[in-house]
C-alpha cells in the first residue's frame, strides 16, 4: 500500500513550480510509484493564463477550490472552471487555461509522469520510453 500526505510532498522535489510562476504541482503519485498514472494537486495562481498541450500524455482534472476558465484552441470553446468540474484532456486537446481565484486541482496523468516535469515552449510535457 502507497500511503502519503500533502504535507510530505510541499518543499520537496515533487513539489515542482513553474517557471513562469502560474502554478506549484504537487506530485503524489509518480511513474516510480508503479501504478500506471500519475495524481498531482495542483495550485493554479490567480490572473494567470498557461499554454498547454499534452501532446503525449492523456490528463484527467478535478476542480475542488477557486475558478477560472479553460479555452480548447482547436476550436475557441471556453469551459468555466469552478468546484465540482471535472475535464479531461481525451483527444490531447491543446488549451489556454486562465485563472481567476487560485484554484486547487487534482490531476491524473495517464502515461504517468517521472515528476520532474515542466511545460517547454509548446506546453509540452516529454514522452518517455
Amino acid at each position: 500500500m502507497i500511503y502519503k500526505k500533502i504535507g510530505d510532498i510541499v518543499g520537496t522535489d515533487k513539489e515542482v513550480k513553474a517557471q513562469n510562476g502560474n502554478w506549484v504541482s504537487r506530485r503524489m503519485l509518480l511513474k516510480a510509484d508503479g501504478m500506471g498514472f500519475s495524481f498531482h494537486e495542483t495550485i493554479i495562481f490567480p490572473e494567470t493564463e498557461t499554454h498547454i498541450w499534452y501532446k503525449n500524455h492523456l490528463e484527467a482534472v478535478y476542480c475542488v477550490a477557486g475558478s477560472g476558465e479553460l479555452e480548447t484552441l482547436n476550436d475557441g470553446k471556453k469551459y468555466l472552471l469552478e468546484p465540482g468540474v471535472m475535464y479531461a484532456l481525451n483527444q490531447h486537446d491543446e488549451h489556454l487555461l486562465r485563472c481567476f481565484e487560485e484554484m486547487r486541482l487534482i490531476c491524473v496523468f495517464n502515461p504517468a509522469l517521472r515528476g520532474d516535469e515542466v511545460h517547454d515552449e509548446n506546453g509540452v510535457y516529454p514522452a518517455y520510453d
